[in-house]
């Protein structure tokens, strides 16, 4: 297991805050512990404008409670809608006991939030960070750090943000030919290019993408973050607007029994599920809602509708299937109908049902592709997604799990379970043949926790692609 060099921890909150308090003081005793070339810590500020002037009152009073609790910040990154002025970073310096104006950081409003790492990038983040926790020590980042950060300081004004400037337009013009001179650039590693890229892409994607989320959390939609993060990447690598579309799953349901409200609600929602270009439905428990994410399956499979299933949402499609393509009209999952004849979900053996903390099959684990090549000739889509890989690991979180002895049946119904797990016996994806829909794909574990920017999940970019119409161009290229 490779070890990491740094550790990022983030305590959220207000300084101040008695929620907060336990975890300050664990940092206070920690940078002892650690001592201070392994210990450096940043503040966030908010720097309001009021009259056309840069208020530093709310960050001078944030960084005295710091201190007051024992904790001292290396830099201060100050949010505002506006460049940091020189003047008004001289004074946060003064004032709030940090190594000069060079520690207090512009972090104003940019066109989109991938620009960040670029601004700090400009403001040679990267070089305070090393000298203060040593990083040219480890041997290994040697040659590393050389290259991304000897030269940097003479030419980091090519990575001057400010819009209309001639710096940017330099960038821009060298990421979009694809001929980027590093040299030119300061020695900036290729990750970064590929990341400067990406942000200035996403500034001119204007074509948008509808995705409807079928949740049962939707009035927090936090809940999902990692879902929507997944489809913002996704959205990123297709080269288009993500346009989010929430639905809660209940209302989906045709249960309202003469409720007006209820009525506008179910019929509001299903107007929103014609309106989409592909729809997620992510994972839950409990009843509430559970028709509902079957109802979206079954709208999905029936008009086309490019479909991913995660945990529930996979759970979902294959009890949808069973009982409109199968006949068994009571199928359901053990977790809601226990007495089911047909029962095509259920609860893992392994798991003990009387003692329900710390049961479910968390973390990592692997999945085998077990049918690469459909009846029709055509393959997997999601082996394709994932590059035609013969084992793929991602992170698990489930107690229930389809039903070994329903397989075969499901299977040779039509609805193709793909990938399972290492002994052959736990389904892990389903998918119908593209000759019979553009993408309906379902995954017991959960994709969104692995996507990055640059590296979109596979489920989530194959969603996306056949929500645009490239899915069957993709397919094609990647034989």
């Amino acid at each position: 297991v490779r070890v990491a060099d740094v550790c990022l921890i983030e305590v959220g909150g207000t300084v101040g805050d008695i929620e907060s308090s336990v975890f300050l003081e664990a940092l206070r005793q920690f940078q002892f512990r650690v001592g201070p070339s392994n210990f450096c810590l940043t503040f966030v500020s908010l720097v309001p404008i009021m009259g056309e002037e840069q208020k530093t009152k709310p960050t001078q009073h944030g960084v005295r409670d710091l201190r007051s609790v024992g904790l001292s910040p290396t830099v201060i990154f100050c949010r505002c809608k506006e460049v940091l002025e020189e003047s008004t970073k001289n004074k946060i310096a003064s004032f709030c006991h940090v190594d000069g104006p060079s520690c207090v950081l512009s972090v104003h409003d940019v066109n989109n939030v991938y620009h960040v790492p670029l601004l700090l990038l400009e403001q040679k983040l990267h070089r305070i960070l090393a000298e203060k926790l040593q990083l040219s020590s480890i041997p290994k980042l040697e040659g590393r750090l050389d290259l991304t950060m000897n030269g940097l300081e003479e030419k980091a004004t090519m990575w001057n943000l400010c819009e209309g400037s001639v710096a940017n337009e330099k960038v821009l013009a060298m990421l979009a030919s694809g001929q980027e001179d590093l040299d030119t650039l300061g020695g900036i590693s290729r990750s970064m290019i590929d990341w400067a890229r990406m942000a200035f892409k996403l500034d001119g994607f204007h074509v948008s993408v509808k995705i409807v989320i079928v949740g049962k959390y939707t009035g927090l939609q936090d809940s999902y973050l990692s879902v929507i993060k997944s489809l913002k990447h996704a959205s990123m690598a297709v080269e288009r607007k993500l346009d989010l579309i929430w639905v809660e799953a209940g209302h989906l349901e045709n249960d309202f029994e003469g409720d007006s409200g209820g009525e506008e609600e179910y019929k509001a929602a299903w107007e929103k599920m014609k309106s989409a270009d592909g729809v997620v439905v992510p994972g839950g428990f409990g009843t509430r809602g559970f028709n509902g994410k079957v109802a979206a399956a079954k709208f999905c499979r029936e008009n086309s509708v490019p479909y991913l299933g995660i945990c529930l949402g996979f759970q979902a499609m294959v009890v949808e299937y069973s009982r409109n393509m199968l006949g068994w009209e009571d199928a359901n999952s053990t977790e809601f109908d226990e007495e089911t004849k047909n029962p095509v979900v259920i609860f893992m053996p392994e798991i003990d049902k009387e003692n329900m903390g710390g049961t479910m099959r968390l973390g990592s684990r692997n999945t085998a592709f077990t049918h690469s090549k459909h009846d029709d000739g055509s393959l997997s889509i999601a082996q394709i997604m994932y590059k035609n890989a013969s084992v793929v690991s991602e992170r698990h979180r489930h107690r229930y799990e389809v039903n070994p002895e329903r397989v075969d049946a499901i299977h040779d119904a039509g609805l193709k379970f793909v990938g399972r797990d290492e002994t052959g016996t736990r389904m892990e994806i389903a998918e119908l043949p593209r000759s019979k829909h553009p993408y309906y794909v379902g995954c017991q574990y959960h994709p969104e926790f692995k996507s990055r920017p640059l590296n979109p999940s596979p489920p989530f970019h194959g969603l996306l692609l056949a929500a645009c119409g490239m899915i069957d161009d993709y397919a094609s290229n990647s034989k």
